[in-house]
């Protein structure tokens, strides 16, 4: 089967699979407590993809050319069994990368499991070394040393496809924080990755104000440890990534904001009630679940998918930072993950 390409000539590369749409933090830059709160109404469980669908979507689009599968929230460890839904990934022809996105709350005792089952890689969100601002960054949660033990024994797990640490760093709130947190992993193995904020979503408040370039912190960075610049290993890569000059590991910069990477873009997104969105900032998707619980042949949903990506020309941060966009509504990063 020919690989799909969108109106831009970009391939579809990447599908992120979002498992849950809860998550036990209030993290104010994508589910903030007042948006949020105890009572609010998340997804029943019958609403949420099964495993069986999940599972079938992700071979009809590994069947147009995707190779890469991640699994996001919410928090996906909060759904039960995950373990079960990585190793029926990892078993389809043309995937070669099943990776999990997780606050590491839940992930030590989940470990072994997801080990065995095959996963690849695990990634770890981690804003602050420092107990006061982990708190205000995780909305009012205190687990900080949770959150670091489970990033030590993932390292230790020996995952082929390694361990980062993703920091979404913003001004006057955490960025003093970078060289902490890279005093901490450099020379560990560990890759820390610097996330620009974003404007995911409708109900963080984001402002440009509260942005700090990429390119700002290389600076800062580069004049206490020399870097290298890295060659993206794949097109479409979301990292700008450097390498210590001492060989003390590599770091990498997601600059969605200051240095969009859209012309690349080969990244699909299937929230956790079964909508495809072609990009993090979408305002609409394309209803799968509804295809799959009708009976819809193999087919079918192969003539939805293709006809979805063929007809995507998304490229909001380049709208954006021609500031030719302002929409009112997006999907919220709860739904498809990061």
């Amino acid at each position: 089967m020919p690989d799909l390409t969108d109106q831009l000539g970009r391939p579809l590369r990447d599908l992120r699979i979002s498992v849950m749409d809860r998550c036990n933090f209030r993290c104010p830059y994508c589910m903030p407590e007042d948006s949020y709160p105890e009572g609010f109404r998340f997804l029943p469980p019958d609403e949420r993809l099964t495993f069986d669908e999940i599972e079938r979507i992700a071979r009809i689009a590994a069947g147009f050319g995707v190779t890469k599968l991640r699994l996001t929230g919410g928090e996906p460890l909060l759904r039960p069994n995950l373990a079960e839904l990585v190793a029926r990934l990892t078993q389809i022809d043309g995937v070669d990368d099943v990776a999990l996105t997780t606050n590491g709350i839940l992930l030590p005792r989940a470990l072994p499991a997801l080990r065995a089952a095959g996963l690849h890689r695990v990634t770890v969100s981690l804003d602050s070394l420092d107990p006061a601002i982990f708190a205000r960054m995780s909305g009012g949660r205190r687990e900080l040393e949770t959150v670091l033990r489970a990033i030590d024994t993932a390292q230790a797990a020996g995952f082929p496809g390694g361990v980062k640490v993703n920091m979404v760093v913003q001004r006057g709130i955490n960025d003093h924080e970078v060289p902490h947190l890279l005093a901490r992993y450099r020379g560990t193995g560990v890759v820390v990755r610097f996330v620009e904020y974003m404007d995911v979503g409708t109900r963080n408040g984001w402002s440009q104000a509260d942005v700090v370039r990429s390119a700002e912190l290389l600076e800062q960075i580069d004049a206490l440890w020399p870097l290298l610049p890295l060659t993206p290993t794949t097109r479409g890569e979301v990292a700008r990534r450097y390498r210590f000059a001492d060989g003390a590991g590599e770091i990498g910069f997601i600059s969605s904001v200051s240095d969009p990477f859209c012309g690349d873009c080969s990244r699909a997104r299937l929230s956790s009630d079964g909508k495809l969105y072609t990009c993090l900032f979408a305002t609409t998707g394309t209803d799968l679940r509804a295809l799959l619980r009708h009976a819809a042949d193999d087919t079918a949903l192969r003539d939805r998918l293709s006809r979805v990506w063929r007809q995507r020309t998304d490229r909001y941060s380049e709208e954006r930072s021609q500031q030719r966009t302002t929409p009112a509504q997006r999907v919220e990063m709860n739904y498809i993950g990061g």
